[in-house]
């Protein structure tokens, strides 16, 4: 059986046609190397160190290349979605050890995970690299040179050794698709960023500038300062029922690609699901034929021979129910994909608001070094609980399967109609007598046992008891039944609690834990701080503020001395009132003796004149005045917290 899941996992290896995608992907590691050599040489660093004086000819070059921004940019998002599709293809190499080109000890494999992620990364680098690279024509050339090469490889070994001994004829094909589209897209985008370098350099287009905010961002600023609501067009079916868009809020790249390769992975996996589960059931049909022939050859007894056929229709029923369940499983997997993405929206988009209602109490200020490192962890978590979920639901989704075949669906092929609805129709009743006997309780509380509403308007009684000596025996003899009851209450609580729990397991989003132990969820933990670190790096109100100021920046800069005595239109008189107290307090603090010389002490100036006191006492009251001052201008950053403290 390992060996099937290898094969699923590396099928290529029995192929003929000369070409080894395993081999490919460590030779791979050469040219990976030298492209990111050559962006990281066309880069140069922001501070110079050490090497920079012994080696003056560099120039500081040989920066560090970011892959791709994964908090705050939100261009190419598509772009870097496909280059994860097209990393999708070798991430499942990962669960196997058959790449590696030497044996391992057992003890050594988790080594052996940690370099095979590192070389896989290593491998599909450059097309990130050349994506986020500011030397758009080096980064285009060197693109489409090391994606062609890729589709050349890929394509050849599909088209020249199609089958396999799982899905037999055109097994690669099947699998392999989304990988080759997400490198033929790679390809195409990379043909367009060289002409766009290209029509740049030739002056035929203006080079974009780059700006901290989105459009998007500042739109939902704007929408957030307007005074009367916009008025909005009807929606539709699917916005009402199923997911309602805003053109204002825009995923990242992190996030798209995150379920691209949840859902590429979702499909090789039920792909994997259904060939091996049908070759394992050949085999369990095998094994039963040896049995039987076993049986009638020793001539064994009636009762053994009798398990014959029970055991073929079991193999049968089994059979069809995974079958049947694998398509449920896949799309309630790709419904919770889908699902976590709106999640994602909806979450943000409180947090915006300043609500944190939503989530534990524990989690309402989370550690910012554990939220920091969410975001690195989260996509590997959320694609790996996609994949692990799905087959936990699969199986779930197969015991209710079988529970609905052999309760319902054989009894009637059996003719044994009579006898099922017997055993429902008392399980039935058992469940509504439990049931009614719970409504029965807050029915007679309700009526007997609960004071009269206050005013009519009321929707409910209030909290108040009445007949108090009733409510007592009330309660003294349902005690007793209610203990009996509690049993069975329990038992249901632990199977609602598991079945809940497997089925949402690979909702990260969502806690499996109860209340109070949340934080033993390490998924929702990183979904939490993953959040939160999005709201603090691109909270479109912050980012917009950040903008402007930015760009006020840049124009005191770039004005000329002479652009003051143009006829520019004069500020507010709030703004020009603010400026003026300022430069007031800022010329006070740095001139004590002016103190003294301000209006509301010119009306005193007489009676100091007049006074015995020497010169030397206004310079004292002038100087207490100015430590008032600087003591002030000291607590300003505590004014925000106490604003009761008035300076």
């Amino acid at each position: 059986m390992r060996d099937r899941v290898e094969y699923e996992v590396s099928p290529v290896r029995d192929c003929q046609n000369g070409i080894s995608i395993d081999l490919i992907l460590h030779l791979s590691l050469i040219p990976a190397v030298l492209i990111v050599g050559v962006l990281s040489f066309l880069q140069k660093r922001a501070q110079r160190l050490a090497i920079d004086r012994r080696l003056p000819f560099l120039g500081g070059r040989f920066a560090i290349v970011v892959p791709l921004d994964t908090i705050g940019s939100l261009s190419n998002r598509w772009s870097y979605g496909f280059a994860f599709g097209a990393v999708s293809c070798s991430v499942l190499l990962l669960f196997s050890e058959r790449y590696i080109p030497f044996t391992v000890p057992p003890w050594a494999r988790a080594i052996v995970y940690l370099v095979g992620a590192l070389e896989v990364g290593l491998v599909y680098f450059p097309f990130f690299a050349c994506l986020s690279t500011p030397f758009r024509a080096a980064g285009a050339v060197l693109g489409i040179l090391y994606s062609l090469s890729w589709i050349i490889v890929t394509v050849w070994d599909t088209f020249t050794c199609p089958d396999g001994k799982i899905l037999g004829q055109y097994q690669k094909l099947i699998v392999q698709w989304p990988c080759i589209l997400s490198l033929i897209f790679l390809l195409g985008r990379f043909v367009y960023m060289l002409v766009k370098a290209v029509r740049i350099r030739l002056q035929l287009e203006q080079e974009d500038l780059e700006e901290l905010n989105e459009q998007h961002q500042v739109q939902h600023v704007k929408r957030l300062l307007r005074k009367t609501a916009a008025p909005s067009e009807p929606l539709s079916w699917f916005q009402s029922r199923v997911y309602e868009w805003d053109p204002y809020f825009k995923f990242p790249n992190r996030i798209i690609g995150t379920a691209i390769i949840s859902l590429i992975g979702l499909y090789t996996m039920t792909l994997a699901d259904y060939s091996l589960s049908n070759v394992a059931f050949d085999q369990v049909d095998k094994w039963k034929n040896t049995l039987q022939q076993l049986v009638l050859s020793c001539n064994q007894t009636e009762a053994l021979g009798a398990m014959i056929p029970q055991l073929e229709e079991f193999i049968l029923v089994a059979r069809m129910s995974w079958l049947a369940t694998t398509i449920f499983a896949s799309l309630n997997s790709v419904a919770y994909t889908f699902h976590v993405l709106a999640c994602y929206r909806k979450h943000l988009k409180r947090l915006w608001k300043g609500q944190k209602g939503f989530l534990p109490e524990k989690f309402h200020n989370p550690h910012s070094a554990v939220s920091i490192a969410s975001i690195a962890r989260y996509s590997g978590w959320q694609i790996a609980f996609t994949l692990w979920g799905y087959l936990i639901v699969h199986f779930v989704h197969f015991q209710f399967a079988l529970l609905l075949v052999y309760g319902l669906v054989l009894p009637i092929q059996h003719g044994k109609v009579l006898s099922m609805l017997t055993n429902l129709g008392i399980i039935v009743l058992t469940i509504g007598l439990v049931i009614g006997l719970v409504i029965l309780q807050v029915a007679l509380v309700q009526i007997f046992f609960l004071q009269d509403k206050i005013s009519p308007t009321d929707k409910q009684k209030p909290l108040a008891l009445n007949n108090r000596k009733a409510f007592h025996c009330f309660n003294y003899f349902f005690f007793f039944y209610n203990v009996v009851m509690g049993i069975s209450n329990c038992v249901l609580r632990l199977l609602c609690s598991i079945v809940v729990g497997t089925w949402l397991v690979s909702r990260i989003d969502r806690t499996i834990m109860q209340r109070g132990y949340e934080t033993m969820d390490a998924g929702y933990s990183t979904w939490i701080g993953m959040i939160f670190a999005d709201h603090y790096h691109n909270n479109p109100v912050m980012v917009c503020f950040c903008q402007l100021l930015v760009s006020n920046k840049l124009e005191r800069h770039t004005a000329s001395a002479y652009s003051t005595f143009s006829n520019m239109p004069s500020e507010p008189p709030v703004n020009s009132q603010a400026k003026r107290r300022w430069m007031l307090f800022l010329t006070l603090l740095r001139n004590p003796r002016l103190i003294l010389l301000r209006k509301h002490h010119l009306c005193s100036s007489s009676s100091l004149q007049t006074s015995s006191s020497p010169p030397s006492d206004m310079v004292l009251r002038a100087w207490v005045m100015a430590s008032q001052m600087q003591s002030c201008q000291a607590a300003l950053p505590e004014i925000r917290a106490t604003p009761q403290e008035d300076c």
